[in-house]
């Protein structure tokens, strides 16, 4: 029996059936919204590359945020990392209106999961965690299993791990995860702790922001050697900068103690110097290991940087003497085959705890160009 005979034979009873006929016959193809995905799945069985081409086109071509969901789902289980791609890209512009969709509540638990693990979804987290209770009563449904608290965090399973609470205000983890009952008592008490005390305990949740940006994060170091006993009084340790195109920064990276393992209470800003504007700021804190690394201290949300503005990055620790840099540069360049990102660095007037472009603090800016 031929491939044509056992592509008839097959779909006889489908409503796509003169499609894949004519095709075929003529290369002439007509796809519609409601023959697509069992053409797809033909064109996918017996091997037909031209009319699966045709049909991942016509998707591409009707993709939208209020079914990127729907056709992520088929993108993954048809394995068409084009189209996958291509939803993962909508629903990170347009994340709210995806996750509103119908369309949301119906993906399986790997799928889920994809998405939430990106660093590029532009929604605040405490909606996210809205949209995936709404997704554990669905799952429950599904599974036909009673819709309790319990079967909800079943159901969620490594997904709930996936929500980055940290990065939400207190009061939208006080109006909505810590009411949830889908969080331990525990895991409640250990948040509460994290937004509210210093040093801040350690959570199992990721603490990076979502930048909503593409790319790979960037880091440039404006010292060249490390050195030991730099003080802290209460003061804060400030530089200036100007950078020569639009970026968005993340967070810095800062030394830590000389006198082992440690734990710092921090604050970290950054300031518009002509405005005197504070654009982000983090009270927050990091642990350190006693060595000469730096250590990653992140906003909460992307600051966004225009070219050739002065700003301030500011840094108030709270802790024993650290490492410090010296042999500091005035001018940073960070490149790569896509991008240039020039960084001037200037002392900051009054009082900086010392830091200064030769020596100091804050000797990393994290960002995305």
């Amino acid at each position: 029996m031929t491939i044509f005979r056992r592509l008839v034979i097959d779909s006889e009873a489908g409503p796509d059936r003169k499609t894949r006929v004519r095709f075929l016959y003529s290369d002439e193809v007509q796809i519609g919204p409601e023959t697509v995905m069992t053409t797809l799945y033909t064109a996918k069985k017996y091997a037909v590359p031209a009319l699966e081409a045709h049909c991942v086109e016509f998707l591409t071509k009707h993709l939208r945020a209020d079914n990127a969901f729907m056709l992520l789902t088929q993108a993954r289980l048809f394995d068409e990392p084009q189209l996958a791609s291509l939803c993962l890209d909508t629903i990170d512009k347009s994340t709210m209106d995806a996750i509103s969709a119908e369309g949301f509540t119906d993906i399986d638990i790997d799928t889920l999961c994809a998405v939430l693990e990106r660093d590029t979804l532009s929604i605040r987290e405490s909606r996210l965690f809205g949209a995936i209770v709404r997704w554990s009563e669905a799952e429950c449904q599904r599974q036909q299993l009673p819709v309790s608290f319990e079967n909800k965090q079943k159901v969620l399973g490594k997904a709930l791990s996936l929500i980055r609470f940290p990065l939400m205000t207190i009061e939208e983890f006080a109006a909505g995860p810590a009411q949830s009952g889908i969080l331990s008592d525990r895991e409640v008490v250990n948040l509460f702790l994290h937004f509210t005390v210093n040093p801040k305990p350690r959570v199992d949740y990721i603490d990076r922001p979502r930048c909503c940006l593409r790319g790979k994060e960037c880091c440039i170091n404006r010292f060249q050697q490390v050195e030991s006993r730099w003080g802290y009084s209460g003061t804060s340790d400030r530089i200036r900068f100007t950078v020569n195109r639009r970026i968005s920064i993340v967070g810095f990276g800062l030394y830590g103690s000389i006198h082992g393992p440690t734990d710092y209470q921090v604050n970290i800003q950054i300031i518009e110097y002509e405005k005197k504007q504070t654009l982000g700021q983090n009270d927050t804190g990091f642990s350190c290991d006693g060595s000469a690394s730096t250590f990653r201290v992140m906003f909460k949300e992307p600051i966004e940087i225009l070219p050739n503005v002065c700003y301030t990055a500011c840094a108030t620790l709270k802790g024993p003497d650290s490492h410090y840099g010296t042999k500091g540069l005035k001018k940073v360049v960070h490149e790569t085959s896509a991008s240039k990102a020039v960084f001037l660095f200037f002392s900051s007037p009054g009082n900086n705890n010392g830091t200064s472009i030769e020596d100091g603090q804050i000797p990393e800016i994290i960002f995305y160009t």
